[in-house]
């Protein structure tokens, strides 16, 4: 079983739900176990909402900027994509602990933690990228699970 889709979406606060709830849905559909599905939505709301506010070639919010987002159900995995049109990273991101009181900085440490695999940088002229996956589990009665 595979399932891809790709969505190019404004840079405002509502894309990040849209998303989401595509993804949900589109796992739901597809059978995977409800814990997959909520680790990765919100590993995708994290990346959607950093592009939202970093992605923009000023790196302010601007809704006539756009992101874009793919999604792959391929086999056992999942894998997912945002890339924005911002500046992309610095060239080094140190981590650094980010205090639990903090109300931003933690959308990519978070990424690290619900995902499997994680990768972080830039497409040379056309800002960030950042992707992720995970290996998909399966309920009992999954209609499209992977043979």
């Amino acid at each position: 079983m595979s399932i891809w889709w790709s969505l190019h979406l404004r840079r405002e606060a509502a894309s990040v739900p849209l998303a989401r709830r595509l993804l949900l849905g589109t796992m739901e559909t597809a059978g995977v176990d409800p814990d997959v599905s909520y680790d990765l939505s919100l590993a995708l709301s994290e990346a959607c909402a950093n592009a939202v506010e970093h992605g923009g070639e000023s790196g302010v919010p601007d809704s006539s900027a756009a992101y874009r987002v793919t999604a792959y159900l391929d086999g056992e995995k999942c894998r997912i994509e945002v890339t924005d049109s911002g500046p992309g990273f610095p060239p080094v991101r140190p981590l650094r602990p980010i205090p639990m009181e903090a109300e931003n900085g933690r959308g990519l440490c978070l990424i690290r933690e619900l995902a499997d695999h994680v990768q972080i940088g830039n497409k040379p002229g056309r800002g960030a990228v950042v992707s992720f996956d995970k290996i998909l589990k399966w309920r009992k009665d999954a209609p499209l699970m992977a043979v």
